[in-house]
């Protein structure tokens, strides 16, 4: 049974990318990992039909934190942000009728603390606008996998509507 987690990149991926566990690129994990027997293309459906309405927004990056059970894993926490939980709420509803387990404590409902895990140098600076304009679907596979982890799908958010001319 697949180990799947869902993301928003900070720079888009492509499906079939994959990447060492250690060298994950930037994102905001919007639904942790969960179990599922569906095959990817049945979940990439799931997700585009429940982000369909929704556009692609901005973020703020925050303050440092450490997270993890020692708390010994630096992250930047991301500014409160209604779009951000939208996507977190929608997705975690839409994908627990094929998740054998998308609750963890840590990442859903009132313990959700949207955030990106520094790794290796790579980090983001406080006060940062961070546009998200993709979702991504990706393979946890065992550390131990060779392949690290694959992209299997991703989905556009849909372009903000450009304002009116007066």
């Amino acid at each position: 049974m697949p180990r799947l987690v869902v993301v928003l990149p900070l720079e888009p991926l492509r499906t079939g990318d994959s990447f060492a566990v250690e060298r994950w690129p930037l994102h905001i994990t919007v639904v942790p990992p969960f179990l599922t027997d569906a095959d990817p293309e049945t979940v990439r459906e799931i997700i585009a039909a429940a982000t369909s309405p929704l556009q692609q927004f901005s973020v703020i990056a925050a303050e440092e934190a450490l997270f993890g059970r020692r708390e010994n894993i630096p992250v930047t926490l991301i500014a409160e942000s209604e779009p951000l939980l939208q996507v977190h709420r929608v997705l975690v509803d839409a994908l627990r009728a094929v998740a054998a387990s998308p609750d963890e404590p840590a990442f859903t409902g009132s313990g959700f603390r949207a955030h990106v895990t520094i790794k290796n140098g790579n980090s983001i600076q406080g006060d940062a606008v961070l546009p998200l304009m993709q979702v991504a679907l990706v393979d946890m596979a065992p550390r131990a996998d060779p392949t690290g982890r694959t992209v299997l799908a991703t989905v556009a958010l849909a372009p903000e509507a450009s304002p009116q001319p007066r």
